[in-house]
This record gives structure tokens, C-alpha cells and sequence, in this order.
């Protein structure tokens, strides 16, 4: 039995209600023997938690909710190799599950499977975080958020300030944060000035609707992705307390998600607040369980084109900007058409940056540079590595 069997319990499950070809009888289901893990790619899990909501209590019980959607449907051009290893229930405090929750991650990371978190509380991002702790390398964050969910230094661990917890987390092994979606209605000036201070990266709602595009250089930075499900307007996702008005629609959630999933690099994956007492029809939980399946299908069509500096694969570009005193060398893949951009390491650094000198960025970050202005995401790389 797996290491990390104890903290799960079993679903109720019995495929014969769904079509022979459905996702109920392609995933291996942790109903009554929990499953092995060889040759499996993806680890669903549900965390049955939301005690540290300060709003949208009741958003533990959807991952089952979730599930009832997901396994009817179908796996199309893709062979899925996926277990559902059940619920983490409540422990007895939330510090329990979260412990329970990270160590899983840090099991099955270390196994080469991705697992795909469905909450509960929007809080478990933190234990999500933890599970990279003893990997001994840095990681970047990236949050699909209507809000940055900060909070201060002294405020209590909660869905909404989860965020600090993380910036203030000793010894720190993140190297960035990246949010995709904010409302600035929503969030606070000093929260903003905060992002800017620390060198992360923040992306309007308006931002990215204008082009859906230019999320992927975004989200094919991240080693986990953490995803709100009230960044999705309440006409398409309204199971939230406090559902908004605005956000993304329904197909951008799940272009994002397959954006996530082609990321050749990201080791786990989060949804969180959905809550069935809200939702109409299911609606919320049966698109959270079309993103999965956008996931997977970008997960079964990876390039694995990370730019090697001397493969044939790659187009290389080199830009000198500002009379020589930058020059920035482009990678565009020949495979995927995907691009990205050397930032130059200072040579007196610890090594454990040394991955992070070669960054994803888009075609419109080469034309930028081409009208010798320094795109923002290189700066932004530039001044946090000097």
C-alpha cells in the first residue's frame, strides 16, 4: 500500500452507471482498494476543508460534486492515465489536512505524477506550496484570482491572506508569483504597490481578455498553479458566496487550463471555491470538471521544447537594445511556435537560480525589444536575480 494511502478516504463509486467509454472506466478510483500508482500520470484528490474560510463556508463538499461531472465525460484523442485517490477529510485541526495535503504532493511529485487538488477553500494553496518544501529547489506561484489575497503580517491564515503566509514563509523557495485576473475594484492601492516592490508579476482582467493569448507565457512559468473559481464571472460559475459580476468567461477558464496543462514544467494543480449550496444546476462544478479535461488534453499533448541553447530545434534571435548596453537572446521553439528570452545571471549567485535565466514570453515581448524598449517580464527577471 502507497505511503500516502492513510489520508484518504475511499468515494462512493460504481462505474456501471456511466457510458463504457466515459472517464468512469478509463481512471483507476480509489472506492474500495486504494489504487497503484505505477504507470499513472495524474493524482486526483479532493480535500474535503474549509474551516479558514472567511467567507464561502461550505465549499468543502465539492469535490464529489466535481467528480459526477468529470466522469461522464469522454477522453477524446488522449489515453489518460489517471487515479482518483479520494478525499482528504477534515482532520482535526486544518494544520492536519494541510499536512496531509502537502505531503501527498511531495510524494507524488517525487513519483513524477501531477496531482490535481479539488477543494475546498482557496487557504489549501498554502499546503500546496508546503508539499515543494523539501524538493529543495525554488518555484514559481501563479494564481487565476480576482484578488491577491494578501492580508498583513500579523493576520491569521485564511482564503483570503493565504498569500502572505507564503511571502513570509522561512526558509522561502519562492522565486515568483504571478497573478492573472485581478480586478483593481477589488484589491487594495497598498496591495498593488506591494506586487510592484517584490517584482511579481500582476495581470488586469482587461489585460488578459483583450488576448486570451498572453496568459500562456504566464502560466508556462509555473511549477504549481493555483486557480479561484470566483475569477470566473457568476454567469458562468456562480457557486461562490460572494460570485462577481465580472471575471473570465467559461472557454477563457479553460483555454487557461490547457495552457496549464501544455507546461511542461508545472508539478500541481489547484481549484478551489466551489460551492455547491450556490451553484445553479451543477453549472459551476460540471465547467470545473471540463477545465480538468482541458488540463489532461494539454497535459497528453506536451512538446517537452524547453529551449536547449545549441538543438537545431530553435530559432534563435539576438536583440541589442539601448546602443549595446542590453542585448537579449530570443528562443522560438520550431515545434510549438512558443518563445522565450534569456535574462543574463549574475555569476556571483547561488546556483539555485540558475533555472530562472531562461524565461517564457511571447512573440509580442520579441517585437517590443525589436523597438529597443526592455519587455517587462525580462526587467522584472533582471532585478530579481542582481
Amino acid at each position: 500500500m502507497s505511503d500516502i494511502a492513510h489520508y484518504f478516504s475511499p468515494i462512493k463509486f460504481s462505474a456501471e452507471s456511466f457510458h463504457e467509454e466515459s472517464f468512469a472506466h478509463n481512471f483507476v478510483v480509489y472506492s474500495s482498494h486504494f489504487p497503484d500508482l505505477e504507470n499513472i500520470d495524474i493524482a486526483l484528490i479532493g480535500v474535503y476543508e474549509d474551516r479558514l474560510a472567511t467567507s464561502n463556508k461550505g465549499c468543502a463538499t465539492a469535490p464529489d460534486e466535481v467528480r459526477k461531472h468529470l466522469y461522464n465525460l469522454f477522453a477524446g484523442s488522449f489515453s489518460p492515465r489517471v487515479a482518483d485517490l479520494g478525499n482528504i477529510m477534515p482532520g482535526h485541526s486544518e494544520s492536519d489536512t494541510f499536512y496531509a495535503l502537502s505531503e501527498t504532493i511531495d510524494y507524488l511529485v517525487r513519483l513524477n505524477i501531477t496531482p490535481v487538488i479539488i477543494g475546498g477553500s482557496q487557504d489549501l494553496t498554502f499546503a500546496q506550496f508546503k508539499g515543494y518544501e523539501k524538493l529543495e529547489q525554488t518555484i514559481n506561484i501563479v494564481s487565476v484570482d480576482a484578488t491577491f489575497d494578501i492580508g498583513s503580517a500579523e493576520s491569521e491564515l485564511t482564503n483570503k491572506t493565504f498569500l502572505g503566509k507564503i511571502i513570509l514563509q522561512q526558509p522561502n523557495y519562492l522565486f515568483n508569483y504571478s497573478n492573472i485576473g485581478y480586478q483593481t475594484y477589488l484589491v487594495p492601492q497598498s496591495s498593488i504597490s506591494m506586487m510592484t516592490k517584490l517584482y511579481f508579476d500582476t495581470y488586469r482582467l482587461g489585460q488578459i481578455r483583450d488576448n486570451i493569448a498572453e496568459a500562456e507565457p504566464v502560466i508556462r512559468h509555473a511549477d504549481m498553479l493555483s486557480f479561484d473559481m470566483n475569477a470566473i464571472k457568476h454567469s458562468d460559475a456562480p457557486a461562490h458566496e460572494e460570485a462577481q459580476p465580472n471575471g473570465f468567461y467559461a472557454e477563457e477558464a479553460c483555454q487557461m487550463m490547457r495552457y496549464a496543462g501544455m507546461n511542461d514544467k508545472l508539478t500541481s494543480l489547484g481549484i478551489y471555491e466551489i460551492n455547491p449550496q450556490y451553484d445553479v444546476q451543477g453549472k459551476t462544478a460540471y465547467l470545473a470538471a471540463q477545465m480538468i479535461w482541458c488540463f489532461m488534453d494539454g497535459f497528453y499533448n506536451r512538446k517537452k521544447d524547453f529551449p536547449s541553447r545549441n538543438s537545431p530545434d530553435y530559432t534563435r534571435f539576438h536583440v541589442f537594445l539601448q546602443d549595446n548596453k542590453y542585448e537579449i537572446n530570443f528562443y522560438k521553439s520550431n515545434k510549438s511556435d512558443r518563445w522565450w528570452m534569456e535574462v543574463p545571471y549574475p555569476p556571483d549567485k547561488n546556483l539555485k537560480f540558475e533555472r530562472h535565466t531562461l524565461i517564457p514570453c511571447s512573440y509580442k515581448d520579441y517585437e517590443i525589444a525589436c523597438k529597443d524598449e526592455i519587455p517587462d517580464r525580462w526587467w522584472q527577471t533582471y532585478q530579481k536575480l542582481y
